[in-house]
């Protein structure tokens, strides 16, 4: 995809997120916070042009809205964007950050999630709370961003309050740097009973798909969170890696590292050369099993929110993470 269909695309994301009549300078001011550089007489002629295709319909000085065709046009774009970035974004989002367990500082990989002000009921917060503390989290750090604040590339409506959990693509990172590569399979269901993992229920390959799995399972209502915290017995989010089998002890000893630093940990790790929860894995390879850092969120799916989320969001620095306790304070000064 060029940059001036990027460019479109961007338009047409931001219309129907909004989902009423913006102007061309508000648009223009929308997209810059997203670091999407354009004037505001480009974005009048994209319009023109979406005017044209009945992608948009004019609202006189006021500006614009979105039609049904335009809606669909930008949920098919932005498949086809994902099918060709998905694949390598893996190793893209593990190359870039760099995070340093030794010395506790650089960038890490997060899922960002928008939630509505309201949506944050006590319920819910003791729900997600309990998520962290049972361990079915990647780690047990988020972070939260204000409404209309730019993160990753990802903007919070307003009305709306960002949550950034950490994603299991941190370890792929870490890893790397120490020279250790990561083979990641798929993303699945794992069933917990009594809260130990037994098998996976569900799985999507990550070479196969254009959507991240474990927001298709959340968003699906599949996923089962409020039993596995309340009694044990439940679903929640995982994903398969392989490393070299003599990288074994070295993955170990880094997973307890960075569990330390509350960046998660392995959920299982196999044996060289033999199956894990019944997933094959090649010779002179071991598998693992890692936590799903979206997992928290699907509270608010279960228990009747939508929200929007976007895996593999981007990277943000380590310290402005804070530890799951803290945040319902957190959340208080923020309204």
């Amino acid at each position: 995809m060029d940059k001036r269909e990027k460019k479109k695309l961007a338009i047409l994301e931001v219309l129907h997120r909004n989902g009423g009549i913006l102007s061309g300078k508000r648009i223009m001011e929308l997209l810059a916070m997203q670091n999407v550089d354009i004037s505001e007489r480009a974005v009048r002629l994209y319009l023109q042009e979406f005017d044209k295709e009945s992608l948009t319909e004019t609202r006189g000085r006021r500006g614009r809205v979105i039609t049904e065709k335009g809606k669909r046009e930008a949920d098919t774009s932005r498949v086809l964007e994902r099918i060709s970035l998905l694949s390598g974004k893996i190793d893209s989002m593990a190359y870039r950050m760099d995070f340093d367990p030794t010395l506790r500082r650089g960038s890490v990989v997060i899922n960002v999630s928008a939630i509505p002000r309201n949506g944050f009921t006590p319920e819910r917060c003791r729900l997600i709370e309990k998520v962290f503390a049972k361990g079915y989290s990647m780690g047990q750090l988020l972070v939260l961003f204000k409404p209309e604040e730019t993160c990753t590339g990802f903007t919070i409506p307003e009305g709306f309050i960002g949550i950034g959990t950490v994603c299991s693509i941190t370890l792929n990172g870490v890893l790397l740097r120490r020279g250790i590569p990561t083979v990641s399979r798929f993303g699945g269901l794992m069933e917990l009973r009594n809260g130990l993992p037994t098998r996976f229920t569900d799985i999507i390959h990550y070479d196969g798909t254009s959507i991240d799995p474990l927001v298709v399972f959340i968003r699906s209502g599949m996923a089962d969170y409020v039993n596995a915290v309340n009694t044990g017995s439940g679903r929640i989010g995982a994903s398969f890696r392989e490393f070299p089998a003599d990288s074994m002890e070295a993955v170990q000893n880094i997973s307890a590292q960075l569990e330390t630093l509350g960046l998660g940990s392995l959920l299982a790790m196999g044996t060289p050369g033999q199956n894990l929860f019944g997933v094959p894995v090649g010779p002179q390879r071991v598998g693992a099993v890692i936590i799903g850092g979206l997992n928290p969120m699907s509270i608010f799916e279960e228990t009747g929110l939508r929200v929007q989320s976007s895996a593999l969001s981007g990277l943000i620095d380590y310290t402005r993470l804070f530890h799951y306790t803290e945040l319902k304070d957190r959340l208080a000064g923020m309204a």
